[in-house]
Formats: structure tokens, C-alpha cells, sequence
């Protein structure tokens, strides 16, 4: 038997008629409504936390995929209950795996420290305790308490700045590529910005900039070669269209051999004997010297200020070890245009980021930089890293060697990530993972299904756990993860 399905061609006036077998019209039929499904004991469940609205649509989804399923296969003729039982499956599974998309704590076990995907640099617990308790409610965000009128928008975090960099003035926005948009489009968006063609950097999710210059309004003069460019390029193309001479760290790449490139002391001189400005976008940018971390040049702001360098940008996430903003040292003539700009309110930063950012410029202040993860991981030396290891790699030896886990402790080398130190890979000692029962691929998967997941990567077909990422308050967790694989 076979039930009949009609529709009007439109190919002329016959009409074409389908025969579906009888199982897949049957199946059809037997298909739970929306209505039946959000009856279910499991449905009842999941509105509390999804509320009706919403698990309406996945319902939606969940009858849709299994219809078409149905049409699209030679597939058995399935029961009511069946269908519903399946039904029922998927729409917790759907729901199980949206609840898992929004932003939640990971473990990154990477051994990258300013890991992009997973948000950069974390925070001080000074930070953390900032952005909760003092300005998660109301707040002094634009608020003087003292005299009871209207204050400034980042008052404190900018005083910091301007300590700490001893510029005259400072501007906090919400990420780097916005404060290079805001400083050329008040400063250049009439004229011309002269750059080297080896400072045409696209740095990670496709900010590039020669996109920022264009949308500045500013009109890109590129000077030089790739590897190398010369005082006397800057030179020829400066006239009366010149506004900016901008200087841009490569962040997440080196060019090595034959290079050359003029010092800002000599870019700045030649900017202010032709009456133009001189701005640096210093990438991650430090406010310390971190040569003995090997990144030695990493742009100190402090020293781009005394240079001559008239403003200068940098981020708030990386090195410097707080929150997402685009930071903005320099002249004060140049910090009040960029202050009173209508683009200013579009990309200046909430009270969130301020309230982190100012714990953490404290630490840098005080001069307590073990309190900021990012230098203290940085700091971690591999024999450090390798006790940790093999404490770790014991206890699961001890408990749960027969069941088919092999750990064992390796040499490797960790990364900072971040667009920062590209050449830089900080010897550490890493956890590798073998299982009897699962590939590697599966192995990291079920890592990554742990809660909270464990973020790890897989080399020479072995999972590697880096504990310079793992901070060690997590380590119970991350034990906890790999007996169960082993269990």
C-alpha cells in the first residue's frame, strides 16, 4: 500500500501526483505535536528555565528536523511512543547544548596565556572583586561623591594612566582598534597618514590597518618596502596634506633578517619639524619592562611618551593583564579633541571594564604585578610547572593507572597568544594523555564536555595539559575530569 501526496505543478497544468510508502505516511502521522511534546514531563522541566516562549521554537525545531528525516529516508514505520520518546530526547539534548553557548568559565589548559577565543587575559582577583561588589549595582561611574556633582567618565583609571606613562593626558575606550579609529579620524581624517608597508598589519578577527585608515576618512600614504624602510621615505612623501605619521607594532609577527626601520626618537623629530603629529599603535604595549620575559620589544608607553611620540594607543587585555579597552596616552591638546568628539561616546567604555581596569592599573602602580595573572604566569619557570605536573600525574597514577589512562610527564613549551611575543615560547612541562578506549580527537572532546570544560590540545597524537594556564585552584577539577575518563 502506498498513501498519495498531490500538488500543483506549476510547469503547466498536469498534475503531478507522489506516492509516499505507507511507513513514511504512517511515521508522519505518528509525529508528536508541539502541544503533545510541551506536556511532557521533560517539557514541564525545561520551561522553568527556558520559559514557554522559547522552548516552543525548539519543540519547532525538534518536530521539523524529524519530519524531514522522515521524508527524506526509507525509514521504518515507528510507533507513536517511539517518536514521542525520541522527540523527547532530542528536545532535551537541543536545550542541553544551547544552555552550553552562552559565556561560562572555562579551564584553559592551552598553555597560550592571552588565549583570544577564551577572552584574553584574566582578571586580578582585585579586578574580579571591583566589577562585583563595587560596580556590578549602582556606582560612581559619572559621580562625585565627594561634592555631590556630575564626575567624569573614567576620572581615576585615566589618572592612573597618566602616572603610569607620564603622559600629560588619557582616554579610555573599548578596544584598541577603536581608539586607532577615534585618534585618526580627529586628527587626520582631512589629510593624509604616512605609514610603512611593513607595518600593514592584520591582527586576529580581520582587524586590519589599512580598513581602520579608510574608515577614518584618512587617505593612507604607504612609504618604504616590506622589510625595510628609511627616515628619508617619511620624508619625501611628508606635504601640505600630511596630518599623521603613524608608527604601528607588528604585535603577532617579526620580520627578521634584513630590516631596518627609524627609531620614534628620529620619526618624532622629523613629525614636529614638519608641524604634523606623531602616533604610535603600540599593540599590547607594557607600562614594565619585560625583557626578562623575554619580550623585550614589546613597546614600554612610558618610553614611546618620552620619545616624542604625541598619542599613543595600546591594549587593556594583554599584556598590561585587565580588561577589554583601548587605551589612549598623550598630548593633552590631542586627548581633549579626542574627548569632545561625537565618535567618543560611541566607543568609550562601561563601568564594567573601568572598574577592572582601575584595580588593575593599581597593581601596576603599586608595583605588585604577582597580583596580575597574566605577568605572574608569564613568571612561571618550568621546574615549578613540572612539580605541579607530576603531583597530578601521581594521584592518577595511584588511583586509576590499571583503567586504560597513561599519564606522563613531557617537555614542551607554552605561548603568550594574544598578537603578543610571537617569537616568544616559555619552556614548561606538560601532562600528555594516552587512553586505551579513546583516540586522542574523543579524548579532548570529553575534556572539553567536562564541567567546567577543560581546554587542552592535542600534539603527536597525545592530549597536553599545560599547567602554567591552569591556575592551581582549578587543579582539583581538572583531577576530578581525568578520573572519571579513566573510571
Amino acid at each position: 500500500m502506498a498513501a498519495q501526496l498531490c500538488y500543483q505543478s506549476k510547469s503547466g497544468a498536469a498534475e503531478t501526483t507522489i506516492r509516499m510508502p505507507a511507513t513514511k505516511a504512517s511515521s508522519l502521522r505518528s509525529l508528536p505535536s508541539i502541544d503533545q511534546l510541551l506536556r511532557t514531563a521533560v517539557a514541564a522541566r525545561l520551561r522553568e528555565s527556558l520559559g514557554l516562549q522559547h522552548l516552543t521554537v525548539i519543540a519547532r525545531k525538534v518536530t521539523d528536523e524529524m519530519r524531514t528525516e522522515i521524508q527524506s529516508q526509507d525509514a521504518n514505520e515507528h510507533s507513536k511512543e517511539t517518536l514521542l520518546e525520541e522527540a523527547v530526547r532530542r528536545l532535551e539534548s537541543l536545550a542541553d547544548r544551547e544552555s552550553k553557548v552562552d559565556i561560562r568559565r572555562v579551564i584553559n589548559a592551552t598553555g597560550v596565556i592571552l588565549h583570544t577565543n577564551l577572552g584574553r587575559a584574566p582578571l586580578s582577583e582585585s579586578a574580579r572583586d571591583a566589577v562585583s561588589r563595587e560596580a556590578a549595582g549602582y556606582c560612581t561611574l559619572e559621580y562625585d561623591a565627594v561634592t555631590g556633582s556630575r564626575g567624569k567618565r573614567a576620572a581615576r583609571a585615566e589618572e592612573l594612566l597618566v602616572q603610569l606613562t607620564g603622559a600629560e593626558a588619557a582616554l579610555v575606550v573599548n578596544n584598541c582598534a577603536s581608539a586607532a579609529l577615534l585618534i585618526l579620524t580627529v586628527l587626520a581624517a582631512d589629510g593624509e597618514t604616512i605609514v610603512s608597508r611593513g607595518e600593514l598589519v592584520e591582527i586576529g578577527g580581520d582587524f586590519r590597518v589599512p580598513d581602520v585608515m579608510s574608515n577614518s576618512g584618512t587617505q593612507m600614504i604607504e612609504v618604504g618596502s616590506t622589510n625595510r624602510t628609511h627616515l628619508d621615505d617619511y620624508r619625501r612623501a611628508l606635504n601640505d596634506q600630511t596630518r599623521v605619521i603613524m608608527r604601528v607594532h607588528p604585535s603577532n609577527y617579526r620580520i627578521v633578517g634584513f630590516t631596518d626601520s627609524p627609531g620614534l626618537g628620529e620619526l618624532a623629530k622629523l613629525a614636529h619639524d614638519a608641524d604634523v603629529f606623531l602616533y604610535e599603535d603600540a599593540g599590547s604595549g607594557v607600562l614594565v619592562d619585560l625583557t626578562k620575559y623575554g619580550l623585550g620589544d614589546e613597546p614600554v608607553i612610558s618610553e614611546s611618551i618620552s620619545a616624542g611620540a604625541d598619542v599613543v594607543s595600546f591594549s587593556g587585555d594583554k599584556l598590561l593583564g585587565g580588561s577589554q579597552a583601548g587605551l589612549i596616552v598623550g598630548r593633552r591638546d590631542i586627548i581633549d579633541q579626542l574627548r569632545t568628539n561625537s565618535l567618543y561616546r560611541a566607543l568609550r567604555a562601561d563601568k564594567l571594564c573601568l572598574a577592572a581596569l582601575e584595580a588593575t592599573l593599581e597593581a601596576h602602580r603599586r608595583g605588585a604585578l604577582e597580583e596580575i595573572p597574566t605577568l605572574r604566569m608569564l613568571g612561571l619557570s618550568k621546574e615549578s610547572i613540572e612539580t605541579r605536573a607530576r603531583s597530578i600525574a601521581d594521584v592518577l597514577a595511584d588511583e586509576t593507572g590499571f583503567a586504560g589512562l597513561t599519564t606522563t610527564v613531557i617537555s614542551g613549551e607554552s605561548a603568550v597568544g594574544g598578537g603578543s611575543g610571537p617569537n616568544v615560547h616559555p619552556a614548561t612541562a606538560l601532562l600528555a594523555l594516552k587512553h586505551a578506549s579513546y583516540g586522542a580527537d574523543e579524548l579532548q572532546e570529553k575534556l572539553r564536555r567536562s564541567s567546567p570544560p577543560i581546554i587542552c590540545r592535542i600534539a603527536d597524537g597525545l592530549v597536553i595539559i599545560d599547567l602554567r594556564t591552569v591556575d592551581q585552584q582549578d587543579e582539583p577539577d581538572v583531577i576530578r575530569a581525568l578520573k572519571s575518563l579513566a573510571a
